[in-house]
């Protein structure tokens, strides 16, 4: 099982679309956890209610700091937007996709960035699935006491 932390400034829009979309396409085989450089208060009203077409209620979630212990916890760090305020810790795959901001965006445009994690989420817990199942044959194929 792997562990996705996503992370973008504020913890309030990408970050968290992305942990909810990651956590229903993962369904139990893998964990996300997301967090913010410089956390909002809440997550941004148009995010929510992109993400309540999809069944995902994000009204109860809050924004959290990312913290060195968080980013410890994370197999893969996905960045969105934060630069140099996301902390490097070697050893961690690093991945960064460039998304707009929805805060204050349309709802339209809220959409078309929901529907890009989306897209990318899914890729990443296919990729995830399959250096899982690889780990478990290279593990299976090794001789005794290795």
């Amino acid at each position: 099982m792997a562990t996705a932390l996503f992370v973008c400034l504020h913890n309030a829009g990408r970050s968290q679309m992305s942990q909810a979309l990651f956590e229903r396409a993962a369904a139990g085989r893998h964990t996300a956890l997301s967090a913010g450089t410089t956390p909002g208060e809440r997550v941004h009203p148009e995010v929510v209610q992109v993400m309540l077409e999809l069944a995902i209620d994000l009204s109860h979630r809050r924004p959290r700091s990312l913290t060195r212990e968080l980013a410890n916890q994370a197999d893969v760090v996905v960045t969105m937007g934060c630069g140099d305020e996301c902390p490097y810790l070697p050893g961690k795959r690093y991945i960064d996709w460039d998304l707009p901001d929805p805060r204050g965006r349309p709802v339209g445009e809220a959409r078309a960035t929901r529907d890009d994690i989306a897209r990318r989420v899914d890729a990443l817990v296919r990729e995830l699935d399959r250096e899982r199942r690889h780990s478990r044959q290279t593990a299976a194929a090794a001789p005794e006491g290795q």
